[in-house]
């Protein structure tokens, strides 16, 4: 039986190139335009997998998924879309539940790998706290660097160039393991003190095990 797919978006022409790609292959398709139209459907239907769009005119796609946590409707992946995405906003929904996060435009290579991964992997159950606490966490992101974006400028030397891109690769490891040094080591294949000698080198705080920051 085809897997389902609710995509979520207030773009017409989102929803349709989307739903075109992905029912070419296989899957089923449902679309809503809005989080009001999104919430009827998931209280009467559990789709495999929601696409939700983050930049929408009634509720936004952070405050929905908020929503299913709360209500304990968050039973499926959700990936989040944005053409405005930031690492902060990525790192808001992947720390709400959602499973990934989406960049437009979307290449349709990137998509498919996105909504197959998603979909074998399951969905993300945080606990409740994670959803409402603004204290750990939030601090965690800031002092990560969560003001970095994804640009890498390519007219730098390439010693510099090569800096600028471990930045922000060590800076988003560190969020997306809540500023945990060991759990990225070991994500990444990097020995741990190896790990926090290049973090110091490239000044990027983090957490020791007393809980302070280190630079």
């Amino acid at each position: 039986m085809s897997k389902q797919i609710l995509v979520v978006d207030d773009e017409v022409g989102i929803r349709e190139l989307l739903a075109e790609i992905l029912f070419d292959e296989g899957y089923q398709v449902q679309l809503a335009e809005n989080a009001e139209q999104a919430r009827a459907y998931r209280h009467e239907h559990e789709p495999d997998l929601v696409l939700l769009d983050i930049w929408m005119p009634d509720t936004d796609g952070v405050a929905l998924l908020k929503e299913w946590v709360e209500q304990d409707l968050l039973t499926m992946p959700v990936v989040m879309m944005s053409g405005h995405g930031t690492i902060e906003t990525a790192v808001e929904a992947t720390r709400i539940g959602a499973v990934d996060f989406l960049e437009k435009p979307i290449s349709m290579q990137k998509l498919l790998v996105t909504v197959a991964r998603a979909i074998k992997e399951g969905a993300v159950r945080p606990p409740l706290s994670a959803v409402v606490a603004d204290t750990a966490q939030n601090l965690v992101v800031e002092i990560a660097g969560a003001t970095r974006n994804f640009s890498l400028p390519l007219d730098l030397p390439l010693r510099e160039a090569r800096e600028h891109f471990d930045a922000i690769y060590f800076d988003y490891h560190l969020q997306m393991e809540a500023g945990n040094v060991s759990r990225v080591a070991e994500k990444i294949g990097l020995e741990r003190t190896h790990l926090y000698r290049k973090l110091k080198q490239l000044g990027i705080k983090f957490a020791k095990k007393s809980g302070e920051y280190e630079s």
